[in-house]
Protein backbone atom coordinates (compact mmCIF):
# COMPACT_ATOMS: atom_id res chain seq x y z
CA UNK A 1 0.00 0.00 0.00
CA UNK A 2 1.41 3.39 -0.73
CA UNK A 3 1.94 6.05 1.72
CA UNK A 4 0.15 8.86 1.42
CA UNK A 5 2.43 11.99 1.03
CA UNK A 6 3.70 14.03 3.96
CA UNK A 7 2.82 17.53 3.42
CA UNK A 8 4.70 19.11 6.12
CA UNK A 9 7.85 17.16 4.21
CA UNK A 10 7.03 18.93 0.86
CA UNK A 11 8.69 22.22 0.25
CA UNK A 12 6.83 25.27 -1.05
CA UNK A 13 7.51 24.57 -4.69
CA UNK A 14 6.83 20.24 -4.32
CA UNK A 15 3.65 21.70 -2.31
CA UNK A 16 2.47 23.83 -5.84
CA UNK A 17 3.36 21.18 -7.73
CA UNK A 18 1.10 19.05 -5.78
CA UNK A 19 -1.63 21.35 -5.99
CA UNK A 20 -1.45 21.88 -9.63
CA UNK A 21 -1.61 17.73 -9.61
CA UNK A 22 -4.82 17.86 -7.62
CA UNK A 23 -6.15 20.77 -9.98
CA UNK A 24 -6.10 23.60 -7.91
CA UNK A 25 -4.85 26.78 -7.79
CA UNK A 26 -1.28 27.17 -6.95
CA UNK A 27 -2.17 30.27 -4.67
CA UNK A 28 -3.39 27.59 -2.54
CA UNK A 29 -0.44 25.95 -1.78
CA UNK A 30 1.52 28.75 -0.03
CA UNK A 31 -1.73 29.77 2.07
CA UNK A 32 -1.28 25.94 2.95
CA UNK A 33 2.26 26.54 3.19
CA UNK A 34 1.49 29.45 5.57
CA UNK A 35 -0.49 27.64 7.43
CA UNK A 36 1.73 24.94 8.12
CA UNK A 37 4.82 26.40 9.01
CA UNK A 38 4.48 30.28 9.47
CA UNK A 39 0.96 29.27 12.39
CA UNK A 40 2.19 25.90 12.52
CA UNK A 41 -1.51 24.35 12.28
CA UNK A 42 -2.08 20.91 14.01
CA UNK A 43 -4.60 20.20 11.20
CA UNK A 44 -6.51 20.96 8.80
CA UNK A 45 -9.50 22.28 10.14
CA UNK A 46 -7.26 25.27 11.50
CA UNK A 47 -6.99 26.06 7.81
CA UNK A 48 -10.07 29.15 7.88
CA UNK A 49 -9.55 30.31 4.76
CA UNK A 50 -9.45 27.30 2.62
CA UNK A 51 -12.74 25.60 1.44
CA UNK A 52 -14.03 22.70 3.43
CA UNK A 53 -13.72 20.38 0.90
CA UNK A 54 -10.19 21.48 0.10
CA UNK A 55 -9.76 20.84 3.63
CA UNK A 56 -11.16 17.56 3.08
CA UNK A 57 -9.98 16.35 0.14
CA UNK A 58 -6.04 17.13 1.98
CA UNK A 59 -7.25 15.11 4.32
CA UNK A 60 -7.83 12.19 2.14
CA UNK A 61 -4.82 12.66 -0.05
CA UNK A 62 -2.40 13.30 2.56
CA UNK A 63 -0.55 12.62 6.10
CA UNK A 64 -0.13 15.32 8.31
CA UNK A 65 1.92 14.49 11.06
CA UNK A 66 1.75 15.95 14.52
CA UNK A 67 3.35 15.01 17.32
CA UNK A 68 1.59 14.01 20.57
CA UNK A 69 2.68 15.52 23.59
CA UNK A 70 3.23 12.87 26.61
CA UNK A 71 5.17 15.03 29.23
CA UNK A 72 6.23 18.20 29.70
CA UNK A 73 9.20 18.57 32.67
CA UNK A 74 9.62 22.45 33.64
CA UNK A 75 12.98 23.00 35.84
CA UNK A 76 12.68 24.94 39.06
CA UNK A 77 16.85 26.38 38.27
CA UNK A 78 16.96 28.00 35.34
CA UNK A 79 13.25 27.26 33.56
CA UNK A 80 14.45 24.95 31.05
CA UNK A 81 11.66 22.91 29.52
CA UNK A 82 11.89 19.19 28.74
CA UNK A 83 9.56 17.57 26.07
CA UNK A 84 8.28 13.94 25.50
CA UNK A 85 6.80 13.42 21.98
CA UNK A 86 5.02 10.52 20.73
CA UNK A 87 5.51 9.76 16.75
CA UNK A 88 2.22 8.88 14.57
CA UNK A 89 3.50 5.06 14.74
CA UNK A 90 4.08 5.29 18.67
CA UNK A 91 7.81 5.39 19.51
CA UNK A 92 8.85 8.56 21.55
CA UNK A 93 11.57 10.84 21.04
CA UNK A 94 12.46 13.94 23.55
CA UNK A 95 12.87 18.08 22.68
CA UNK A 96 14.36 20.74 24.62
CA UNK A 97 13.60 24.41 25.28
CA UNK A 98 16.74 26.27 26.90
CA UNK A 99 16.32 29.67 27.60
CA UNK A 100 19.66 32.27 27.40
CA UNK A 101 19.86 35.45 27.49
CA UNK A 102 20.39 35.83 23.51
CA UNK A 103 17.10 33.83 22.68
CA UNK A 104 15.11 30.55 22.97
CA UNK A 105 17.35 27.42 22.12
CA UNK A 106 15.28 24.32 21.00
CA UNK A 107 17.57 20.94 21.09
CA UNK A 108 15.94 18.54 18.91
CA UNK A 109 16.04 14.83 17.78
CA UNK A 110 16.95 12.98 14.64
CA UNK A 111 15.91 9.59 14.78
CA UNK A 112 13.75 7.49 17.41
CA UNK A 113 17.10 5.78 19.09
CA UNK A 114 20.53 5.47 17.96
CA UNK A 115 22.93 3.07 16.62
CA UNK A 116 26.10 4.61 17.10
CA UNK A 117 26.67 3.17 20.62
CA UNK A 118 28.78 6.02 22.20
CA UNK A 119 30.02 4.48 25.61
CA UNK A 120 28.68 7.48 27.42
CA UNK A 121 24.68 8.69 25.91
CA UNK A 122 21.72 7.56 27.24
CA UNK A 123 20.33 7.79 23.80
CA UNK A 124 21.88 4.77 21.87
CA UNK A 125 20.82 2.22 24.38
CA UNK A 126 18.33 -0.22 22.46
CA UNK A 127 19.63 1.18 18.89
CA UNK A 128 18.02 2.93 16.44
CA UNK A 129 14.09 2.66 16.00
CA UNK A 130 13.81 4.64 13.20
CA UNK A 131 14.40 7.69 11.20
CA UNK A 132 12.63 11.09 11.94
CA UNK A 133 11.41 12.41 8.40
CA UNK A 134 12.12 16.67 7.94
CA UNK A 135 8.40 17.12 9.76
CA UNK A 136 8.62 15.24 12.43
CA UNK A 137 12.23 17.36 13.21
CA UNK A 138 9.93 20.73 12.39
CA UNK A 139 6.98 19.86 14.13
CA UNK A 140 9.00 19.42 17.68
CA UNK A 141 9.99 22.97 17.25
CA UNK A 142 6.19 23.92 16.39
CA UNK A 143 4.89 21.98 19.04
CA UNK A 144 7.27 23.37 21.55
CA UNK A 145 6.61 27.10 20.43
CA UNK A 146 2.74 26.25 20.79
CA UNK A 147 3.07 24.45 24.26
CA UNK A 148 5.52 27.35 25.30
CA UNK A 149 4.31 30.07 23.69
CA UNK A 150 7.83 31.41 23.34
CA UNK A 151 9.50 32.03 20.07
CA UNK A 152 12.45 30.05 18.77
CA UNK A 153 15.77 31.77 17.42
CA UNK A 154 18.21 29.22 17.56
CA UNK A 155 18.18 24.93 16.92
CA UNK A 156 20.17 22.55 17.56
CA UNK A 157 20.64 18.89 16.11
CA UNK A 158 22.16 17.45 19.33
CA UNK A 159 19.03 15.39 20.67
CA UNK A 160 18.64 11.51 20.08
CA UNK A 161 20.19 10.19 16.64
CA UNK A 162 23.09 10.78 14.46
CA UNK A 163 21.75 13.53 11.99
CA UNK A 164 23.88 12.53 9.37
CA UNK A 165 22.83 9.00 9.38
CA UNK A 166 19.41 10.55 8.46
CA UNK A 167 20.93 12.96 5.58
CA UNK A 168 18.07 13.59 3.39
CA UNK A 169 15.51 14.22 6.08
CA UNK A 170 18.25 16.36 7.16
CA UNK A 171 18.92 18.83 4.63
CA UNK A 172 15.82 18.94 3.61
CA UNK A 173 14.55 20.18 7.54
CA UNK A 174 16.92 22.55 7.38
CA UNK A 175 16.24 24.19 3.81
CA UNK A 176 12.33 24.35 5.03
CA UNK A 177 13.14 26.14 8.42
CA UNK A 178 15.40 28.58 7.23
CA UNK A 179 13.28 29.05 3.74
CA UNK A 180 11.57 32.96 3.83
CA UNK A 181 8.24 30.99 3.38
CA UNK A 182 8.05 29.47 6.62
CA UNK A 183 9.83 30.30 9.88
CA UNK A 184 12.94 32.01 8.05
CA UNK A 185 15.46 30.62 10.93
CA UNK A 186 18.75 32.14 9.99
CA UNK A 187 21.02 28.90 9.15
CA UNK A 188 23.79 31.16 11.21
CA UNK A 189 21.31 29.90 14.38
CA UNK A 190 21.38 26.72 13.35
CA UNK A 191 23.74 23.81 14.75
CA UNK A 192 24.00 19.98 13.27
CA UNK A 193 26.09 17.56 15.56
CA UNK A 194 27.32 14.86 14.34
CA UNK A 195 29.54 11.77 15.44
CA UNK A 196 31.82 11.99 12.53
CA UNK A 197 30.60 10.31 9.02
CA UNK A 198 33.34 11.40 7.85
CA UNK A 199 31.57 10.99 3.94
CA UNK A 200 28.32 12.71 4.91
CA UNK A 201 30.81 15.54 6.44
CA UNK A 202 31.85 16.05 2.65
CA UNK A 203 28.51 15.97 1.34
CA UNK A 204 26.90 18.54 3.78
CA UNK A 205 30.21 20.49 2.81
CA UNK A 206 29.09 20.27 -0.88
CA UNK A 207 24.71 22.20 0.20
CA UNK A 208 26.75 25.55 0.13
CA UNK A 209 24.48 25.61 4.04
CA UNK A 210 25.34 28.10 6.33
CA UNK A 211 24.90 26.15 9.37
CA UNK A 212 27.54 25.51 12.07
CA UNK A 213 28.75 22.04 12.36
CA UNK A 214 29.43 20.22 16.13
CA UNK A 215 31.93 17.75 15.76
CA UNK A 216 31.53 14.94 18.74
CA UNK A 217 35.48 14.17 19.03
CA UNK A 218 35.57 13.17 23.17
CA UNK A 219 39.20 11.92 22.41
CA UNK A 220 42.36 13.80 22.02
CA UNK A 221 43.72 10.07 19.76
CA UNK A 222 42.25 7.43 18.04
CA UNK A 223 43.22 4.58 20.72
CA UNK A 224 40.44 6.55 23.19
CA UNK A 225 37.91 7.51 20.83
CA UNK A 226 37.54 3.81 20.00
CA UNK A 227 37.09 3.13 23.85
CA UNK A 228 34.38 5.64 23.83
CA UNK A 229 32.39 6.26 20.54
CA UNK A 230 32.53 2.98 18.23
CA UNK A 231 31.80 4.49 14.91
CA UNK A 232 35.70 5.46 15.12
CA UNK A 233 36.30 2.04 14.62
CA UNK A 234 35.31 2.97 10.82
CA UNK A 235 36.33 6.39 10.53
CA UNK A 236 39.87 7.12 11.92
CA UNK A 237 40.50 10.16 14.04
CA UNK A 238 42.26 12.43 11.37
CA UNK A 239 40.18 10.99 8.72
CA UNK A 240 37.11 12.59 9.73
CA UNK A 241 39.31 15.64 11.13
CA UNK A 242 40.11 15.99 7.13
CA UNK A 243 36.45 15.82 6.17
CA UNK A 244 35.99 18.54 8.55
CA UNK A 245 38.58 20.96 7.52
CA UNK A 246 37.10 20.27 4.21
CA UNK A 247 33.58 21.55 5.40
CA UNK A 248 35.18 24.67 6.56
CA UNK A 249 37.35 25.67 3.38
CA UNK A 250 33.55 24.92 1.60
CA UNK A 251 31.56 27.16 3.65
CA UNK A 252 33.52 29.43 5.69
CA UNK A 253 31.91 28.32 9.09
CA UNK A 254 34.09 27.77 12.04
CA UNK A 255 33.66 24.67 13.41
CA UNK A 256 32.90 23.53 17.24
CA UNK A 257 34.10 20.37 18.96
CA UNK A 258 32.44 18.63 21.33
CA UNK A 259 34.41 17.12 24.15
CA UNK A 260 32.62 15.13 27.28
CA UNK A 261 35.15 15.33 30.34
CA UNK A 262 35.06 11.63 31.14
CA UNK A 263 36.91 11.59 35.15
CA UNK A 264 40.12 9.42 34.71
CA UNK A 265 39.43 8.34 31.11
CA UNK A 266 40.05 11.67 28.87
CA UNK A 267 40.61 14.28 31.13
CA UNK A 268 44.60 14.09 31.96
CA UNK A 269 47.00 16.63 31.23
CA UNK A 270 48.58 14.75 28.05
CA UNK A 271 44.78 14.69 27.00
CA UNK A 272 44.74 18.87 26.66
CA UNK A 273 48.09 18.43 25.22
CA UNK A 274 46.83 16.22 22.49
CA UNK A 275 43.83 17.62 21.75
CA UNK A 276 45.26 21.15 21.22
CA UNK A 277 47.90 19.51 18.93
CA UNK A 278 45.30 17.72 17.05
CA UNK A 279 42.51 20.45 16.63
CA UNK A 280 44.93 23.82 16.64
CA UNK A 281 44.77 24.01 12.62
CA UNK A 282 41.52 24.49 12.52
CA UNK A 283 41.24 27.06 15.17
CA UNK A 284 37.94 25.63 15.97
CA UNK A 285 36.05 26.69 19.89
CA UNK A 286 35.94 24.05 22.00
CA UNK A 287 32.77 22.81 24.13
CA UNK A 288 33.32 20.71 27.12
CA UNK A 289 31.22 18.61 28.43
CA UNK A 290 31.29 17.45 31.90
CA UNK A 291 29.82 13.81 31.69
CA UNK A 292 26.19 12.97 32.82
CA UNK A 293 26.50 9.46 34.50
CA UNK A 294 24.11 7.10 33.33
CA UNK A 295 23.11 3.38 35.47
CA UNK A 296 24.18 1.79 32.68
CA UNK A 297 27.80 3.01 32.77
CA UNK A 298 30.35 3.25 35.39
CA UNK A 299 32.09 6.76 33.57
CA UNK A 300 31.94 9.29 36.42
CA UNK A 301 31.73 13.27 36.17
CA UNK A 302 35.29 14.75 36.90
CA UNK A 303 34.74 17.59 39.57
CA UNK A 304 34.68 21.44 39.40
CA UNK A 305 38.17 21.77 39.88
CA UNK A 306 39.41 19.20 37.22
CA UNK A 307 37.22 20.73 33.95
CA UNK A 308 38.17 24.15 34.47
CA UNK A 309 41.99 23.00 35.00
CA UNK A 310 41.26 21.19 31.68
CA UNK A 311 39.62 24.23 30.45
CA UNK A 312 43.25 26.64 31.15
CA UNK A 313 45.34 24.50 29.59
CA UNK A 314 43.90 23.57 26.48
CA UNK A 315 43.41 28.31 26.55
CA UNK A 316 47.22 28.23 27.10
CA UNK A 317 48.19 26.10 23.80
CA UNK A 318 45.78 28.94 22.31
CA UNK A 319 42.69 27.07 21.84
CA UNK A 320 38.75 28.53 22.04
CA UNK A 321 37.06 27.09 24.82
CA UNK A 322 33.62 27.30 26.86
CA UNK A 323 32.02 24.81 29.53
CA UNK A 324 28.86 24.11 28.63
CA UNK A 325 26.23 25.37 31.14
CA UNK A 326 24.04 22.64 32.59
CA UNK A 327 20.69 23.20 32.19
CA UNK A 328 17.65 21.40 33.52
CA UNK A 329 19.63 19.61 35.47
CA UNK A 330 16.78 18.58 38.29
CA UNK A 331 14.24 17.29 35.07
CA UNK A 332 16.66 14.26 33.56
CA UNK A 333 18.03 17.26 31.18
CA UNK A 334 20.63 15.05 30.00
CA UNK A 335 20.18 13.66 26.65
CA UNK A 336 18.21 10.52 26.48
CA UNK A 337 17.05 9.90 30.10
CA UNK A 338 13.57 10.73 29.95
CA UNK A 339 12.79 8.99 26.95
CA UNK A 340 14.56 6.20 28.09
CA UNK A 341 12.75 6.36 31.63
CA UNK A 342 9.21 6.64 29.32
CA UNK A 343 10.05 3.10 27.59
CA UNK A 344 11.41 1.31 30.74
CA UNK A 345 7.64 1.86 32.52
CA UNK A 346 5.38 1.54 29.02
CA UNK A 347 7.71 -0.35 27.30
CA UNK A 348 9.20 0.84 23.70
CA UNK A 349 7.52 1.09 20.69
CA UNK A 350 8.71 0.94 17.21
CA UNK A 351 9.65 -1.06 14.17
CA UNK A 352 10.43 -4.70 13.88
CA UNK A 353 13.40 -3.81 12.14
CA UNK A 354 15.04 -2.23 15.77
CA UNK A 355 16.65 -5.26 16.79
CA UNK A 356 18.80 -5.08 13.71
CA UNK A 357 19.71 -1.57 14.02
CA UNK A 358 21.24 -2.03 17.83
CA UNK A 359 24.84 -2.15 16.30
CA UNK A 360 27.16 -0.33 18.23
CA UNK A 361 28.65 0.72 14.32
CA UNK A 362 27.22 1.36 11.06
CA UNK A 363 27.70 -1.96 9.09
CA UNK A 364 29.67 -1.35 6.03
CA UNK A 365 28.11 -0.21 2.84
Amino acid sequence: MQMKPDIKSMTLPELEAYFLELGEKKFRAKQVYSWLHQKQAESYEEMTNLSAALRSRLAETTQLRTLKPLEVLTSQVDGTQKFLFALPDGPVIESVLMKYQFGNSVCISSQAGCRMGCRFCASTIGGRIRDLTASEMLDQIYRITRISGERVSHVVVMGTGEPLDNYDQLVRFIRILSGEDGLNLSQRNITVSTCGLAEKIEELAKEKLQITLALSLHASNQKKREALMPIARKYDIHQVLESCRIYQESTGRRLTFEYSLVAGVNDTDEDARELAALIRPLHGHVNLIPVNPIRERDYVRPDRRAVLAFQNKLEKSGINVTIRREMGSDISGACGQLRRSWNETHGETGSPEAAASRADVLPEE
